[in-house]
C-alpha cells in the first residue's frame, strides 16, 4: 500500500495519527463523464463521447470497488466495446502491479509494470493513492475517471447506442432514483467503507463506532429484505450491486480480517438469501473470484496480518437456492 507524492511513489500506509484512529479515504481525483455524445457530465470536462473500442478499464478481482464496473460491463454487454486488464491480487511495496509473463495480470493496454505509472502517464505530478478501478481514455490519453460510482452510472447508459449493449437493463430508472440514492448514502458510509473503517481503525473507539454502524445497518437491511425482493423494491438496481460486492467479500474476509465479527451475512437470512439470488444472475459468477479476494487483503495488508497467512476457509456456496421468488 502507498500513494504517488508529485508523481514519486512511497510504499506508505495509511496515516490514522492526525484523525483519532479513524481510516478516511481519498476522494478520487478523476471525475470526467463518458456521455453518449460527448458532452459535459455532472462532472469534470467534456469530450468523453461514448464509442466502441475507445476505453480500457483497469480493475482488480479482489478489490470491491472494481467488482461493481465488472459487473456492469458483464450485464451491460460491453466487453466487446471496453477493454479491460486486471492486476495482481498482491498490493504490496510497489502497489497495485501487473505481473510480466502472468496472461491474466498484464497492462495490455501499456504494457506497465506498476498501476501507478498508470496514473502518471495521465497526471506526471499526480499526488494521491493509486487505486482501481480506472478507465482510462485511448484517445485523450489519459484516466477519464477513477470514481467507481460513477463509471457503473457510465456503463449504464452511456452506451447504449452502440450495438449489441443490453439496453433493456436499467439499473438507475429516473422513478427509483431519489430511493436507490437514499440507500446508497447509508450503505456507503456504514458498509461498503464501514467494514474498512472497522477494520483500519488504530483506536479502539474508532473501530467500535464502525462495528456499530455497520451491524445496525446491516440490521436494517435484513428487515427491508425480509419484506421486499431488492433495496428499491421489486426491481433490481445499482443500489444492489453496490452492496454486492460487499456482502460477497464478508464471510470470506471482513468478518475475520477486519474484526467484524458480531454475524457473519450467512447467519443473516434474508441477506444470505439475497446474496446467493445476485450471484446466480447469469453473467455474475465470472466476476467473483473468491480465491483472488482472500489473497488480497490476507496478503497485502501486512498491517493487519504481518505474517500474510491466508486462511483455508471458510467454506462458501452461493449456488444453493436462495428462496426470493415469492417476494414482490
Amino acid at each position: 500500500m502507498g500513494l504517488l507524492v508529485d508523481g514519486k511513489w512511497h510504499d506508505q500506509w495509511y496515516d490514522t495519527s492526525k484523525t483519532g484512529g479513524k481510516f478516511e479515504r481519498e476522494a478520487a481525483r478523476f471525475r470526467n463523464w463518458v456521455t453518449a455524445d460527448g458532452s459535459p457530465g455532472p462532472a469534470g470536462e467534456g469530450g468523453f463521447r461514448a464509442e466502441s473500442g475507445r476505453y480500457h478499464l483497469y480493475v482488480s478481482l479482489a478489490c470491491p470497488w472494481a467488482h461493481r464496473t465488472l459487473i456492469f460491463r458483464k450485464l451491460k454487454g460491453l466487453e466487446a466495446h471496453i477493454s479491460v486488464s486486471v492486476v495482481h491480487p498482491d498490493m504490496v511495496e510497489n502497489g497495485w502491479e501487473f505481473r510480466p509473463g502472468a496472461s491474466a495480470h498484464t497492462d495490455d493496454l501499456h504494457d506497465f509494470r506498476f498501476m501507478h505509472q498508470v496514473y502518471t502517464k495521465a497526471a506526471p505530478e499526480y499526488t494521491g493513492r493509486v487505486t482501481v478501478p480506472v478507465l482510462w481514455d485511448k484517445r485523450q490519453n489519459t484516466i477519464a475517471s477513477n470514481e467507481s460510482a460513477d463509471i457503473i452510472r457510465m456503463f449504464n447508459s452511456a452506451f447504449d447506442g452502440l450495438d449489441d449493449v443490453n439496453t433493456n437493463l436499467d439499473f438507475y430508472p429516473e422513478v427509483l432514483r431519489a430511493e436507490i440514492d437514499a440507500v446508497n448514502e447509508r450503505v456507503y458510509d456504514t458498509v461498503n467503507n464501514g467494514v474498512y473503517k472497522a477494520g483500519f481503525a488504530t483506536a479502539q473507539a474508532q473501530y467500535e463506532k464502525a462495528y456499530s454502524a455497520l451491524f445496525d445497518s446491516l440490521d436494517w437491511l435484513e428487515a427491508k429484505l425480509s419484506g421486499q425482493r431488492y433495496l428499491a423494491g421489486s426491481t433490481l438496481t445499482e443500489a444492489d450491486w453496490r452492496l454486492f460486492t460487499t456482502l460477497v467479500r464478508f464471510d470470506a474476509v471482513y468478518y475475520s480480517h477486519f474484526k467484524c465479527n458480531r454475524q457473519r451475512i450467512s447467519d443473516f437470512p434474508a441477506l444470505s438469501g439475497y446474496l446467493r439470488e445476485l450471484y446466480q444472475v447469469p453473467g455474475v459468477v465470472g466476476t467473483v473470484n473468491i480465491d483472488q479476494i482472500k489473497r488480497h487483503y490476507y496478503v497485502s495488508q501486512r498491517t493487519i496480518n504481518p505474517m500474510q497467512v491466508v486462511p483455508v476457509g471458510p467454506l462458501l456456496d452461493f449456488t444453493t437456492p436462495h428462496g426470493r421468488d415469492g417476494l414482490s
